[in-house]
């Protein structure tokens, strides 16, 4: 139903960059370097935007501002866990569809630098970016 729906949409956002050509794409390899600081810190949580109901037929076009700031909302996320009351060690955001890479980029130094406090410090550029040309 609804549940096999979201994870669905969800593990294959997240694979979309290694099944289809792109701009700042990455591979398995480059997630695993740039997400886990640790052999031991391999957990992620998942934060999924635009999140929609199964039967909505509405589509609107979303900014790429829009789109980051839902990927890190508390809603946004497919567990149980607000972030808000922790701290990222890193991050990876992966959009698809047709925008600039300039803009991404830009988004993702305005997320580290408007929520600092929100990643640790000893890391730095902890925020990974991939571009799929393909809309979802």
């Amino acid at each position: 139903g609804d549940l096999n729906h979201l994870v669905c949409a969800a593990m294959s956002g997240i694979t979309t960059c290694l099944r289809f050509p792109g701009q700042l794409n990455s591979d398995l390899r480059k997630l695993a370097v740039n997400l886990i600081p640790f052999p031991r810190l391999h957990f992620f949580m998942i934060g999924f935007a635009p999140l929609t109901s199964r039967g909505s037929q509405q589509y609107r076009a979303l900014t790429v501002p829009e789109l980051t700031q839902q990927q890190f909302d508390a809603k946004n996320m497919m567990c149980a866990a607000d972030p808000r009351h922790g701290r990222y060690l890193t991050a990876a955001c992966m959009f698809r569809g047709r925008m600039s890479t300039k803009e991404v980029d830009e988004q993702m130094l305005n997320v580290q630098n408007k929520n600092s406090s929100y990643f640790v410090e000893w890391i730095p550029n902890n925020i990974k970016a991939s571009v799929c040309d393909i809309p979802p």
